[in-house]
């Protein structure tokens, strides 16, 4: 058996609009790493933390992929531990499921030193342990498409179901950071409690016509269907220039435009042919707003966490 792993677990756009809380994709272009080592003592430890700047803690119990593993330790009832060094490429309170991508990467990397590897959906349970310390609350929406790939549904908390949803392999998704931070938390506070009977209805034809498009290889009822009238309206003011980036991405030929995860990331949805001008203009629209900002095109397509070289 191996004594040391190392996987990379891609950035993830969650809700993807109009699937708050249920529906995710990876973004393969951007990622994590973690490299795990099997060590005696039953314990889990937090050896260095590199890559992008980030206030992260050493302390296993206060960080996402610390805290996963010890989830994962205590379940399998594991005699030895674990010592970890993460090299973070996601930024945090980004919208790119940051926080998610370390603990997917953790338990990948750790069941690949299991001598009896355990199924992904006790992963997930993991993983979402973690997650939980990020947000405060436990949801699946980066970290199950993160551990799946592609596009992804799911279904329940405590006994979660996780579908992977086909995508018209034409459509790529566009995602560009803006250089400033928008906590989870906050994110989610500012949320309505309850939503009129109005929108609930437009919410779900929407969300049914968008996994309809999806299955059906119907650009048109994608292009329809991608209007969120519940959580983009609350949020869209945490963002400076949204309205500028999702109007520019439009204009340049995207099939929709939001706010990925709790932002402030948008992204966009295009087809291929597209995806440079869909870019540029969102990009654009940014730095006329006076940020600058990251950005990357993904197919929709891509793998979820798995174990690399070293």
């Amino acid at each position: 058996m191996p004594t040391d792993v190392t996987a990379f677990a891609p950035a993830t756009v969650a809700n993807v609009g109009i699937g708050f809380d249920i529906l995710g994709h990876t973004v393969d272009a951007v990622g994590d790493r973690v490299r795990l080592r099997r060590i005696e003592e039953p314990t889990v430890r937090i050896r260095s933390i590199t890559g992008i700047p980030a206030d992260i803690s050493l302390n296993p119990q206060s960080n996402t992929a610390g805290r996963a593993l010890q989830a994962m330790r205590g379940a399998l009832e594991l005699t030895y531990g674990f010592e970890i060094d993460i090299e973070k490429g996601i930024p945090l309170a980004s919208g790119m499921g940051g926080s998610a991508a370390s603990a997917v990467a953790a338990v990948v990397a750790a069941n690949a030193l299991l001598p009896n590897p355990v199924p992904a959906l006790r992963l997930l349970m993991f993983a979402m342990q973690g997650e939980i310390v990020a947000s405060g609350s436990a949801h699946l929406d980066n970290i199950a498409p993160c551990l799946y790939g592609g596009l992804v549904l799911t279904v329940g908390i405590d006994h979660p179901r996780v579908k992977r949803i086909p995508v018209p392999p034409q459509v790529r998704c566009v995602l560009v950071h803006p250089h400033m931070h928008l906590g989870t938390r906050e994110a989610r506070a500012i949320l309505k409690s309850d939503v009129t009977r109005s929108d609930f209805v437009w919410q779900t034809a929407n969300l049914a016509g968008f996994i309809s498009g999806c299955y059906s290889n119907d650009l048109d009822m994608i292009r329809d269907s991608f209007n969120d009238v519940i959580i983009e309206p609350q949020r869209q003011s945490l963002i400076p220039g949204f309205k500028l980036v999702q109007s520019g991405a439009m204009s340049a030929g995207a099939l929709g435009c939001s706010i990925s995860g709790a932002g402030p990331a948008i992204f966009a949805w295009t087809e291929q042919q597209h995806a440079e001008a869909v870019r540029a203009a969102m990009v654009d629209a940014f730095t006329n707003h006076g940020l600058q900002s990251d950005s990357w095109i993904s197919s929709l397509a891509a793998a979820g966490a798995r174990v690399v070289p070293a």
